[in-house]
């Protein structure tokens, strides 16, 4: 499966968690330490999101994404050393079989300030949710941006937020409705808006390390000898902010 992180707090190189950590999303994307049978390397693309603007005013997301290995990728660690920012939302991909390769199938998926990614895949996908087209306007399903399981969970938030409902609420019902139709998924989503980081887990990792003004949210803790890092149980509705955090249980009564 895929790895993912989030960052916010005080303004930071894209370079710093992407490149700089002991365990940075590039380590993981060649040496990932806890895949699940999700696969062995991330090697299938990359994004990475960050907001511009001020942070007062909310911002707009810009994204730089590539389908090919982040390592092979030599531009990059001249780009994510000349571009700062409070917000940054970072995935690699490791692609379901029989999934394309293209750049367009990369987290993050964005719209305004949003930034989203899947660590996961829906069980049976097409097939098994295919039920929940008929919640989406019909332009939004002729403009995925991939025929990926990712980019229709994206459509599905985007649809709740776009409802008016908070991230929290948007991530826990998408998640309660595929996992009515495809329980054996695994869906750990994260979702950024500059203000908050949301995110679930759903038989996947996730790590968080919380203080000094910022939070940072990854598949895998990036500096593993780090004592401030701690490990987010399954089955969980993570909300972090860079002043605090709270950690709920998923409502399960999809089971």
């Amino acid at each position: 499966m895929c790895r993912h992180l989030a960052y916010l707090g005080p303004p930071v190189t894209l370079s710093d968690p992407v490149l700089h950590q002991p365990h940075s999303l590039l380590q993981q994307s060649w040496a990932p330490v806890d895949m699940r049978s999700g696969g062995t390397i991330n090697a299938d693309g990359f994004g990475i999101g960050w907001l511009v603007g001020d942070p007062e005013d909310g911002g707009v997301a810009r994204r730089y994404r590539r389908d090919v290995p982040m390592w092979s990728d030599a531009s990059l660690p001249d780009l994510a050393e000349s571009i700062s920012s409070w917000a940054i939302l970072a995935a690699v991909r490791n692609a379901t079989v029989g999934m394309p390769i293209t750049e367009t199938a990369c987290a993050p998926f964005v719209e305004g300030v949003w930034m989203f990614s899947l660590n996961g895949v829906i069980d049976g996908w097409p097939a098994s949710v295919a039920p929940l087209a008929d919640l989406l306007p019909s332009a939004d399903l002729m403009t995925l941006e991939a025929p990926t399981d990712s980019a229709f969970l994206w459509a599905l938030v985007r649809g709740q937020l776009r409802d008016g409902r908070s991230a929290a609420m948007a991530l826990t019902r998408v998640v309660s409705d595929v996992l009515a139709l495809a329980p054996r998924s695994r869906l750990n989503l994260l979702l950024h808006d500059g203000q908050k980081i949301a995110a679930t887990t759903v038989s996947h990792a996730l790590w968080l390390r919380h203080g000094g003004g910022s939070v940072i949210v990854s598949s895998e803790a990036l500096d593993p000898g780090d004592a401030r890092w701690q490990q987010v149980p399954d089955l969980s509705l993570l909300v972090a902010t860079a002043a605090d955090f709270s950690i709920d249980p998923l409502d399960q009564g999809w089971s």
